[in-house]
C-alpha cells in the first residue's frame, strides 16, 4: 500500500495547451480518491500520468515516498482497470486473472491460490474456464478487477470502468467496487464523469475544470459547501438552481420574491449589486405541506408551474423565470461546459410525492432560506461558503476512512 503525492503536475501537448495545469494533491495511504469533471477536464490524463502511460511535462509524482517520474509503468507496482476491460479473448477467465502473475513468474501453487481467492471475492468461481466472449459486461469488468487484485499492487487505478454498462448494472458494480476497496484497504484513484459514482464511492472527490483543480473535499462538503459556480453546478442531480438577485440591505430580491439573510450572510454580500442565488431543488417545498412552526425560517412565494414530473417517491416542478441577458449568457456558458441542458432560466423544484401541485397552474412554494448560497456572477466565487463547516465534514470523512482501512488490514492479517 502507498500514498500518492502530486506536486505542481503539468502536462502539455505539442500545441502547448496544458491538459493538466499545476495540479498538487496528496492521496493518503488507503484512501479512495475520485477524479471527476466533464469531458476534456484532464482527469484521465492525470490518471495516466500516475501509472506512467503519459509523460509529465513538469512537476513531481511521488508514490510511496519515491519519485517515479522516470519510472516505467511496470516498475511502479500499480494495477489499472480500463474502461474497455482489456481482456485477452483467447484466454480463459482464470488465465486472464493470472496473467500478471505469469509475467512475474510466480510459482504455480501461489497462482492457483491468488486467482481462486480473487474469484471468490468477485463471485467468479463458476466462470473460471469460460472465455470473455461468454460473459456479461458486469462479469467481464469483474475479471478485469480480479486481474488487478492478484498483483498485490500499491494502488488501484480505475479509468471510467463502468461507463460501458447499463444503468442497473452500473449500480451493482458500484456497490461491489466500494465493498472491495473497503475490504482490501488499498489506495484507489478512480476516474469518472458520472457525479453519482463520485458521490457514492469516494472518501474525497477532486473536481477538475480544464486541467485545474477546483475543489478537493469529501462528497458531503462538495454538496453542502461548493467553492464556486462550477462545482455547485456539476455536483448534484438535478443540478443547483441559480437565480439572479439584487442585494438590498439584508435581503435578496429574486424573481420569486424577497429572501431575508441572516447577519453573517448579509455581511458577506454587502457591497454587491447583482448576484446569483444557488438553491438545491430539495430546498423547496410545497408550502401547503410545511409545518407552521417551520415557515418563518424560510420564504414563501407564488409561481406558475410549467411542467411537473412525478417519480413515485418524489416529483419535480419546473418554474420558468425572467433573467437579465448577462445572467442568461452566464448560465448558457456554464451549461455547455458542464455538458448539461438543465442550467437554464428555470428553477427545478423537488417536492413531496403527495403534493397536488399541477402544471400550468400557480402554486405556493416554501424555500429554506438557511441553506441558500450566493455567488459572484463574474468570478463564480461562493460568497457565503463556510470553510470551517466544510473542513469539519471532510475531517469526519477522513477519520471514518482511516478507521475502515485499519480494520481491513487487521482483518487481512488475521
Amino acid at each position: 500500500m502507498a500514498s500518492i503525492e502530486m506536486k505542481n503536475i503539468v502536462k502539455k501537448y505539442g500545441d502547448g495547451y496544458p491538459a493538466v495545469n499545476d495540479v498538487s494533491m496528496d492521496i493518503a495511504d488507503g484512501e479512495f480518491m475520485i477524479l471527476v469533471g466533464p469531458s476534456g477536464c484532464g482527469k484521465s490524463t492525470l490518471l495516466r500520468m500516475i501509472v506512467g502511460l503519459e509523460d509529465i511535462t513538469s512537476g513531481d509524482m511521488v508514490i510511496g515516498g519515491t519519485r517515479v517520474n522516470e519510472k516505467a509503468p511496470r516498475d511502479r507496482n500499480l494495477s489499472m482497470v480500463f474502461q474497455n476491460y482489456a481482456l485477452y479473448p483467447h484466454l480463459s477467465v482464470f488465465e486472464n486473472i493470472a496473467f500478471p502473475l505469469r509475467l512475474a513468474k510466480t510459482p504455480e501453487e501461489e497462482v492457483q491460490k491468488k486467482v481462486n481467492d480473487a474469484a471468490a471475492v468477485l463471485e467468479l468461481n463458476e466462470h473460471l474456464q469460460r472465455k470473455p466472449a461468454n460473459l456479461s459486461g458486469g462479469q467481464r469488468q469483474r475479471v478485469a478487477m480480479g486481474r488487478a487484485i492478484v498483483r498485490d499492487a500499491d494502488a488501484f487505478l480505475f479509468d471510467e470502468p463502468l461507463s460501458n454498462l447499463d444503468a442497473k448494472l452500473r449500480g451493482q458494480m458500484r456497490t461491489e467496487i466500494a465493498r472491495l476497496q473497503r475490504r482490501l484497504g488499498i489506495t484507489t484513484v478512480y476516474v469518472t464523469h458520472d457525479q453519482t459514482e463520485a458521490m457514492t464511492l469516494g472518501d474525497r472527490v477532486c473536481v477538475l475544470r480544464k486541467g485545474v483543480i477546483q475543489q478537493v473535499a469529501s462528497p458531503r462538503e462538495l454538496y453542502e459547501q461548493p467553492v464556486n459556480l462550477f462545482v455547485a453546478g456539476f455536483i448534484g442531480s438535478p443540478p443547483m438552481n441559480f437565480l439572479p438577485a439584487t442585494v438590498s440591505e439584508s435581503a435578496l430580491d429574486t424573481p420569486f420574491g424577497k429572501i431575508e439573510l441572516d447577519a453573517d450572510r448579509a455581511a458577506k454580500v454587502a457591497g454587491k449589486d447583482l448576484v446569483l442565488v444557488g438553491i438545491r431543488p430539495e430546498y423547496f417545498e410545497d408550502a401547503s405541506l410545511v409545518d407552521e412552526a417551520k415557515k418563518p425560517l424560510g420564504s414563501t412565494f407564488t409561481a406558475r408551474v410549467d411542467v411537473t414530473e412525478w417519480l413515485g417517491d418524489s416529483q419535480f416542478a419546473y418554474i420558468p423565470y425572467e433573467a437579465p441577458a448577462e445572467v442568461e449568457a452566464k448560465l448558457k456558458e456554464l451549461s455547455r461546459e458542464l455538458d448539461s441542458d438543465q442550467l437554464r432560466t428555470q428553477a427545478i423544484v423537488s417536492i413531496d410525492s403527495t403534493s397536488r401541485i399541477r402544471e400550468g397552474r400557480e402554486a405556493e412554494f416554501w424555500l429554506d432560506a438557511r441553506k441558500i448560497h450566493v455567488f459572484d456572477p463574474e468570478s463564480g466565487e461562493n460568497l457565503t461558503r463556510d470553510p470551517e463547516a466544510g473542513a469539519e465534514l471532510t475531517r469526519i470523512a477522513a477519520e471514518d476512512r482511516a478507521e475502515q482501512v485499519a480494520n481491513a488490514r487487521e482483518a487481512a492479517q488475521a
